[in-house]
């Protein structure tokens, strides 16, 4: 008996501890989009600098650069109040105020392990579920487990409380020319440094928004925030539907020819991991299918849970995507040009039920024995090379499909972990895409369809460096076992 109380002690010490590495990687996270700002201005401050170091006369060459200057700041300005706005409508899964202090590891288990996210060469996945229709907002649950039916909430109307923590999300609404005006509040309080703010806007009645909840971040998880806000626009902006075409129209296309008879009553089920933002996952709930995507990032889902839970509008938001590179810009309107989001109207799209968001490690909830083989087709869009063994990651994918079921795959191999020098332990399985096939064959799926699709990846479609990737797509499906 004593020893079935120490085994129960243990396991609330460790579940204690899990939780507590967790709020310390959640808190960096959050203070890395709060860092944002002062960032960015540093930035400016450094063109300044390097702008006065010029003798007068080809300072006079570029006489209209301190008003670009201030133009920059004004961009920051605008991006950072889209930010702040998301931080205030986010419920953490967590209670983020208690006492992380005794934290063995400061960075926690894994949610920032970015290299494990969507910004590939050009910068290139969060614990929690969230479940959508087509009437309301989508809201966080409990974390890192399958996403079972009693774990997730179901969409509601805009002001409805969560399932399980019984907190209200709060809308956020707004317009550009809102934003501008709230925007000159903004500088006049606090410059760029909104965490010096009290009593404004960004004044977060979330205790943890609270200043001394805030971590100092290094630099490399600011970046972290401008690769979200690429990503934005590859998902949710019309300058972005040209990569969308290239690579999740011939996904949905794919889709909708392999499944012509689907059945409102009994819809076929897609699992899309990795799956961003959302946009993918939400375009093949609108094709009459159970969609859950499955992101690993809590930058991802606290971006991806405002956009789809908190837009009154299209157009709603204005960012600044390009600000942050002053190279190959063709001009400084290219670079300073504004993106509105979303172009769609999330809760207006025509989402099936049972869209989803699942939150976590795809293989540590999909290896769970309830996803056994509960999946009609699993799509993975610039995944599988997020892996730091794909084998594994091939292995469950046909665990978890019927027999029958499909796989849709689009990317390139650009593997994340290759790169990962002086870390001795941070395994990378790093195979050829005809290895990749292989392993592939040997897991029980037959080659259907391939084919090579040429496509960019969170490209400024203005600049004047285009990376290109001649991305594998091809259909596979999981054999039927041969009874006797």
């Amino acid at each position: 008996m004593s020893g079935e109380i120490e085994e129960d002690d243990e396991r609330r010490r460790q579940r204690k501890l899990e939780e507590a590495l967790e709020v310390k990687s959640l808190r960096r996270i959050i203070s890395a989009y709060l860092n944002y700002p002062e960032a960015a201005e540093e930035d400016v401050r450094r063109y300044e600098r390097s702008f006065k170091k010029l003798p007068p006369a080809h300072k006079a060459l570029l006489s209209h650069y301190p008003l670009k200057f201030q133009n920059l700041r004004r961009c920051i300005s605008m991006n950072s109040y889209f930010i702040f706005s998301m931080l205030q409508a986010f419920e953490p899964p967590l209670d983020m105020s208690q006492d992380v202090d005794g934290c063995e590891d400061p960075h926690g288990p894994h949610l920032e392990n970015f290299e494990h996210e969507h910004c590939h060469s050009e910068e290139r996945n969060a614990s929690s579920c969230q479940s959508a229709s087509t009437s309301g907002s989508m809201c966080c649950s409990n974390h890192a487990q399958a996403c079972s039916q009693e774990r997730s909430c179901i969409m509601s109307n805009p002001t409805a409380q969560e399932v399980e923590g019984e907190h209200q999300h709060v809308p956020v609404s707004g317009s550009s020319a809102g934003e501008v005006e709230n925007n000159k509040e903004i500088s006049e309080c606090c410059g760029n440094d909104v965490t010096d703010c009290n009593g404004n806007m960004f004044s977060s009645p979330h205790d943890w928004l609270d200043p001394s909840l805030q971590l100092n971040v290094p630099l490399v998880d600011v970046d972290k925030v401008r690769c979200i806000i690429r990503n934005i626009v590859r998902d949710w902006a019309a300058e972005g539907k040209k990569e969308r075409d290239q690579c999740y129209k011939p996904i949905l296309e794919e889709l909708d020819a392999l499944f012509p008879n689907r059945s409102k009553e009994s819809p076929p089920a897609c699992l899309v991991p990795g799956a961003g933002l959302g946009r993918l996952a939400l375009e093949i709930s609108c094709l009459g299918f159970i969609s859950q995507g499955n992101e690993f990032s809590y930058y991802m889902m606290i971006c991806s849970s405002f956009i789809l839970n908190h837009t009154e509008t299209t157009g709603q938001w204005s960012i600044y995507p390009w600000i942050h590179s002053n190279c190959n810009s063709r001009s400084d309107n290219d670079q300073l040009r504004p993106v509105s989001i979303p172009d769609i109207l999330p809760a207006s799209a025509g989402i099936t039920e049972g869209f989803s968001m699942c939150g976590g490690d795809f293989v540590e909830v999909y290896s769970d024995s309830s996803q056994i083989g509960v999946w009609d087709a699993v799509v993975t869009c610039f995944f599988i090379d997020t892996a730091h063994n794909i084998i594994e990651y091939i292995e469950i994918i046909s665990r978890i499909l019927k027999e029958g079921g499909v796989w849709i795959n689009f990317g390139p191999l650009l593997y994340h972990f290759a790169d990962m020098y002086g870390q001795e332990d941070e395994m990378s399985i790093e195979l050829s895409l005809e290895d990749v096939k292989k392993i592939a064959f040997h897991y029980g799926f037959e080659l259907e369809k391939e084919q090579t699709v040429e496509t960019t990846y969170t490209t400024n479609p203005r600049s004047m460096m285009q990376n290109h990737y001649h991305a594998a797509f091809w259909t596979m499906r999981k054999k039927k076992t041969c009874t006797t």
